[in-house]
């Protein structure tokens, strides 16, 4: 007898997509020689029928239900790389947030669950699993407790597993309880994985105003409102953009920019949403969102500090750096929105600077700081992103930095993200090496004065006025 979870085949009644020779020979191009990818296939599981009051009932029915959904993902994602000789560099799990499974249990120690997350992970050949995540931006439950509390170990203890959760949001306010907290569980992690450069906070995030059909790690993660499963798409393209905007007349104004890059953003989500679509129906499953959303990668070119140099900045960080990366973001979520009525996630720019080689150029240039990073992040996708701290930076230091991102976030209505790594016994200016997609950091100096009397004090910053609207 088939298990009660075993999904359904969908029909999502809409006529195949057709392409003319043109958008064909586009395609190839900027697969060949513009570094054109779907950054990620996504495919989100709903794990709440997986609840018991034993924690290892519930690790083994997590891991029964991955397997059964997930083991074909990795080679359908193979299969339509191969049809449409477009490249699917990860294949990632969204889960839902593990404090609402794990509730029932009554568990304070949720690793044995986060490593059942990583061998369902491993044992279907994907790259990331996300979703060791709560939702705490006006308070904690005895779960959301509980996952905070096992961050760090959680994290330490597995390879796949990624964490995230939401700190606040416009209709909620910050609750600067949970912010404290989360700079602990930030530290710790970093000093239980000192001999891989704290590795374990790059897979580590916190939102405010947090979405939940999130394909991109380390916030991955499926929300209440969305189906048993869905496969969502994270399409990348920066080295396109640049492409185009190399070839455009260097004296063409910025109106002619922004259309460039607009018309770029909709060749690019038509083509993740025709992967996004096919790799649903071969899952037998639904089509959620196409995250249109340039996400750099240290590979020469593929970055979003070179296109707004190609804007007219003369280094990432200098003076426009702000402007730029707004006209851009613009740009391509009015792109991402002409071609599909699916666009969703985070869509935008992101600027993760270890995986970005012209902001870590501009970073050992001195052009770019974390104090215009902040101000970049108030037009872009998400926030301070991929950002190397010394190893002694104090957890008062880290809650100013996470309350200031979450207070952009909070009064400008918009998702915005920390992902920041203390690395142990480095200091401002040193290098370290992550490899692979997150790429290289340069440790940048947060500054001598903190904010210690902000960090003791207990409570939540109420919501704006703007958040109370319906």
């Amino acid at each position: 007898m088939s298990p009660p979870w075993h999904p359904k085949p969908f029909f999502n009644g809409l006529q195949p997509m057709t392409f003319s020779d043109r958008e064909i020979l586009e395609t190839v191009r900027m697969v060949e020689l513009e570094t054109l990818d779907i950054r990620t296939t996504t495919l989100g599981i709903s794990l709440f029928d997986c609840a018991d009051p034993d924690l290892e009932s519930t690790c083994e029915k997590v891991y029964a239900k991955i397997l059964h959904h997930a083991s074909n993902l990795v080679e359908v994602a193979e299969s339509i790389s191969s049809d449409y000789g477009i490249p699917i560099v990860n294949k990632r799990i969204a889960v839902t947030p593990i404090s609402w499974v794990a509730a029932a249990s009554g568990a304070r120690d949720l690793t044995p669950l986060a490593r059942a997350l990583d061998a369902a992970a491993r044992e279907v050949g994907v790259d990331f699993i996300g979703g060791f995540s709560a939702y705490v931006q006006k308070g904690f439950t005895h779960a959301d407790r509980a996952v905070f509390d096992s961050i760090p170990s959680a994290l330490a203890a597995t390879e796949r597993v990624c964490a995230s959760v939401s700190l606040g949001s416009t209709q909620a306010g910050i609750n600067m309880d949970a912010v404290a907290q989360f700079s602990d569980a930030i530290l710790e992690a970093a000093r239980l994985t000192a001999d891989r450069g704290g590795l374990a906070c790059a897979k580590l995030v916190c939102f405010c105003n947090a979405v939940q059909d999130n394909p991109f790690v380390a916030g991955a993660h499926i929300g209440v409102g969305e189906p048993e499963t869905v496969l969502s798409v994270g399409v990348s393209g920066p080295g396109v953009v640049r492409s185009a905007l190399e070839r455009l007349d260097p004296d063409a104004d910025l109106l002619s920019v922004a259309e460039t890059v607009k018309r770029t953003a909709f060749k690019v989500t038509r083509m993740g949403e025709l992967v996004g679509r096919e790799a649903a129906k071969r899952l037998g499953t639904r089509f959620g969102i196409v995250d249109v959303s340039l996400a750099p990668t240290p590979a020469i070119g593929d970055s979003v500090g070179a296109i707004l140099e190609l804007i007219g900045v003369e280094r990432t960080g200098g003076p426009g750096t702000t402007a730029a990366l707004a006209l851009l973001t613009d740009a391509v979520k009015k792109g991402g929105a002409m071609a599909s009525s699916c666009v969703g996630g985070l869509s935008g720019a992101f600027i993760p600077v270890s995986e970005d080689q012209g902001m870590i150029d501009a970073v050992a240039e001195g052009a770019l700081s974390l104090a215009k990073l902040e101000a970049m992040t108030s037009v872009c996708s998400v926030g301070l992103d991929m950002i190397a701290v010394p190893g002694d930076t104090s957890a008062a230091t880290l809650t100013g930095l996470i309350a200031d991102e979450m207070a952009i976030g909070m009064m400008n209505h918009k998702t915005t993200a920390v992902r920041v790594i203390p690395v142990p016994g480095k200091g401002p200016g040193e290098t370290v090496e992550w490899g692979g997609l997150l790429g290289t950091a340069i440790v940048q100096d947060p500054g001598r004065f903190g904010c210690s009397g902000l960090h003791a004090r207990a409570g939540r910053i109420p919501a704006p006025a703007l958040g109370y609207r319906n």
